[in-house]
């Protein structure tokens, strides 16, 4: 297959670097030192899974120089995302998937205000990873799954046996996308604003009794959130989110926790500011998400890692 990975960091660094060591035609989609460090020295994966070293790999800046694909991995961070997705239109032949592993519940939307609608398909993405040095992507550990829609498609469904092919993936299609991306969202906001806000990885946060309890705030208003928007979590959730957690090496920390620490960017308005946001449309109250998105406003930009 024909593959443009679209945002080259912990998730498409690590789906593409396993996809092309498998023989796929890859094309990762990056910028900046990133992106030279991939044409000089190809790309590094380091994981408990087995690690991968490509020398030689397709990298570029310019989606439209690559002609049309047979799927998009849609992998930018949400501040990202309006832009990215006018810049993949070049990409999208009349048989192109787009297939979103952002964070959030706003990306099929958002993509399909540029892409035939039919043609974007909405995915989760169960990874800890991250960017360690240009040209270099750490998998912290832990199992990796990817669910995406487009149950009965027969492009998803030659990816699909792609991913198996490569290995280690957990490439997985589900008939309710919606209810994969709402459980994802809960499970993510809370984690996400509990390391960022309490600046420490997940496992002192489910040690320390106060910790706990503020996580678990988090988990229970995302919870509240989904089942006045129409997506209740299913039963048995809080032992699933639990079991996430608990399957994370201990000194893990959200992507927005290290893009804080990094003075970088921050997905906030998407995730905790979005749980804030959609509380008080629904009438729900979301304290301890508000206490997030309220707390860390001032950084969402980034800022300086002297100041």
């Amino acid at each position: 297959m024909r593959i443009a990975i679209m945002g080259s960091g912990a998730i498409g660094g690590y789906l593409g670097a396993r996809l092309a060591l498998a023989g796929q035609d890859v094309i990762f989609i990056a910028r900046g030192a990133h992106l030279e460090a991939m044409r000089s020295h190809g790309l590094r994966l380091e994981s408990p899974l087995g690690n991968v070293g490509l020398t030689h790999v397709r990298a570029t800046e310019m989606p439209d120089e690559i002609g049309h694909v047979d799927v998009i991995f849609f992998a930018v961070k949400l501040y990202d995302s309006t832009t990215a997705a006018a810049a993949i239109v070049p990409m999208v032949g009349p048989e192109t998937r787009v297939v979103t592993l952002q964070n959030g519940i706003d990306s099929v939307e958002t993509l399909a205000r540029l892409v035939p609608p039919s043609q974007v398909v909405g995915g989760t993405a169960y990874i800890s990873g991250y960017l360690k040095r240009p040209g270099l992507i750490v998998h912290v550990g832990g199992a990796t799954q990817f669910y995406v829609g487009g149950h009965n498609d027969p492009v998803i469904g030659a990816l699909l046996t792609a991913c198996i092919q490569a290995g280690n993936i957990g490439l997985q299609t589900v008939e309710d996308i919606d209810q994969a991306l709402w459980t994802k969202f809960v499970t993510l906001c809370a984690f996400s604003g509990a390391t960022s806000l309490i600046r420490s990885g997940i496992g002192p946060i489910l040690t320390d009794p106060e910790s706990r309890i503020f996580l678990d705030q988090l988990r229970d208003e995302g919870m509240a959130v989904a089942k006045a928007a129409g997506h209740p979590m299913q039963d048995g959730y809080e032992a699933h989110a639990q079991s996430v957690w608990q399957n994370l090496p201990l000194d893990t920390r959200s992507s927005m926790a290290n893009d804080l620490l990094q003075g970088k960017k921050l997905e906030l308005a998407w995730l905790s500011g979005r749980m804030h946001s959609l509380g008080r449309e629904l009438g729900v109250p979301t304290p301890s998400h508000t206490a997030v998105y309220r707390a860390l406003h001032l950084y969402a930009n980034g800022t300086p890692l002297h100041g």
